[in-house]
């Protein structure tokens, strides 16, 4: 299976080679990892540079800042990669949305200082948004960054942060300016090796995505330079989210696919082999119907995201389009994860067996990014206009 789809007019030759380059990649460094690293909690620090030196990170980096120069279509080929092979642990996903707001709004000075060792897996990057009791509402966060001379003192708390034991850098909303509401939000690049008051939280225990280290922050009169706030003027933190977000939310659908097409073909292979009743569980009529809709569905979804990906590429993917590819795609994911567990009878219920981890996996994709719930919200203000 593969992420393109035979039309998909934004597919390249450099594309498809760099798919397979991936795919090799993983295969290899990856796949024999999973395991241990859903065991430990956290991925290998030494496998983000690995996937560095091998150019995994850098397709749509800046040739000037340590990439490859290409466009978004690449970044859309690792992240399908990556869940096709059945791993969703390694953060990738947010060190690719990291760059893309340093790549749209830092400065010179800024890209130069942070993309080529994002690029090069040296910097792990991570981004802050979500605190306890604002969930989705990033205008309510309560993060606050106030001068000091010619620094920030950032004061507050997050949670949910993926990457958050890894990170050493954290692109972290702030408020700059309470009063003004969106228009006070700012987003300052804060690097923890370099500050004090900062500290990590425990790595969060939670029901899936295991390998994926993920933590509450404290921020305690964390100084950073002026100069790490990202871009040039304060308060257009809401802005910039709101401009990246539908990269977020693509990103979510893209693996939605990756872990769908893993899904089938380990369910495919068991039902061809496991037998019942004398027969393959695959000649049953019930296994079948359920595996042809599992099947249409996720080349349903298929064509839908390599719409999206050649709209990223060429600037007119919206907000609308985007909630609806992370929607659509979440809710088909979790179908297919329960379809395909149930195929696999008890079995699937043991963690031997890789359905079962991608079942739990599956079901944060419907919370983050934007919850289903507020996606709907988001396509319904484009249709009640």
């Amino acid at each position: 299976m593969s992420l393109f789809t035979p039309s998909a007019a934004w597919v390249s030759d450099e594309h498809r080679m760099f798919a397979d380059m991936t795919n090799r990649f993983f295969a290899d460094e990856l796949t024999p990892n999973i395991e241990r690293w859903v065991n430990q909690g956290i991925v290998d620090r030494d496998f983000w540079r690995t996937a560095g030196q091998a150019g995994i990170m850098g397709g749509a980096i800046p040739e000037d800042f340590g990439g490859a120069g290409g466009d978004m279509g690449f970044e859309s080929v690792v992240i399908y990669e990556q869940t096709r092979t059945g791993d969703c642990g390694w953060g990738y996903g947010i060190q690719s949305i990291v760059v893309h707001y340093i790549t749209a709004y830092g400065t010179e000075e800024q890209k130069a200082r942070w993309l080529p060792g994002l690029a090069s897996g040296e910097i792990v990057g991570a981004i802050a948004m979500t605190e306890p009791g604002t969930g989705s509402d990033l205008q309510a966060v309560r993060t606050r960054a106030e001068k000091d001379g010619n620094q920030y003192k950032i004061n507050g708390s997050k949670i949910f942060i993926t990457n958050g034991q890894a990170a050493d850098l954290i692109i972290t909303v702030c408020k700059t300016d309470p009063e003004a509401g969106s228009k006070g939000v700012s987003l300052i690049v804060v690097e923890p090796g370099q500050c004090e008051g900062f500290k990590r939280g425990q790595n969060l225990k939670k029901l899936g995505m295991k390998a994926n280290d993920t933590s509450e922050l404290f921020y305690e009169d964390v100084k950073v330079p002026q100069t790490n706030l990202l871009g040039t003027e304060e308060g257009q933190g809401f802005y910039q989210l709101m401009k990246q977000l539908p990269w977020e939310r693509l990103l979510i659908a893209i693996q939605a696919l990756g872990a769908i097409d893993f899904a089938l073909e380990q369910t495919i292979a068991y039902t061809q082999e496991r037998t019942a009743f004398g027969q393959r569980v695959m000649d049953f009529q019930n296994t079948r119907f359920k595996l042809a809709e599992c099947k249409t569905k996720a080349e349903v979804l298929r064509s839908f995201v390599n719409d999206g990906i050649a709209r990223l590429i060429d600037g007119t993917l919206d907000a609308p389009t985007a909630s609806m590819a992370k929607y659509w795609g979440s809710e088909v994911q979790n179908e297919v994860m329960h379809e395909c567990l149930q195929l696999f009878g008890g079995y699937g219920y043991m963690m031997e067996y890789p359905i079962a981890r991608l079942y739990a996996d599956a079901r944060v994709q419907m919370i983050y990014g934007g919850t289903n719930e507020i996606m709907k919200e988001l396509i319904a203000r484009s249709i009640d206009v």
